[in-house]
């Protein structure tokens, strides 16, 4: 959900095929390119492996070849290469919320991902 002023914006989507992580890059992803000019931007999110990950594990990974601490190849790279780009052309503040804890904006946005997957499958289901 993307807020400016008094004006939001609903991005919501769903994936076959993917995990948990993936779909929570995902949606910072989608939320910096609906993003008309670069800013200071407050993300929230849910998702420590986002969070984490773009403030402190993406620096390394650049530095050390897109791998692990333990010289494997970083899981995602290419969601990370997308986001990191997008992420370029901001000041963001990254903020951490606790899944399910009554955080109005979290709950929102939880509820339009289950209603995606909802309709994604009665769409698959419909033929």
């Amino acid at each position: 959900m993307l807020r400016y002023g008094s004006v939001e914006k609903l991005i919501r989507g769903a994936a076959r095929e993917t995990t948990n992580n993936r779909m929570e890059l995902r949606a910072a992803i989608a939320g910096l390119a609906a993003l008309k000019r670069s800013g200071k931007v407050r993300l929230t999110t849910d998702s420590e492996y986002v969070r984490q990950g773009v403030t402190k594990w993406v620096p390394r990974w650049k530095q050390n070849g897109w791998r692990t601490a333990a010289k494997k190849p970083v899981k995602n790279k290419d969601l990370w290469l997308e986001l990191d780009g997008l992420a370029a052309a901001h000041e963001i503040d990254w903020r951490w919320v606790k899944g399910h804890s009554g955080h109005p904006e979290n709950e929102r946005v939880d509820q339009a991902a289950n209603d995606a997957i909802d309709e994604m499958l009665w769409a698959s289901e419909q033929g």
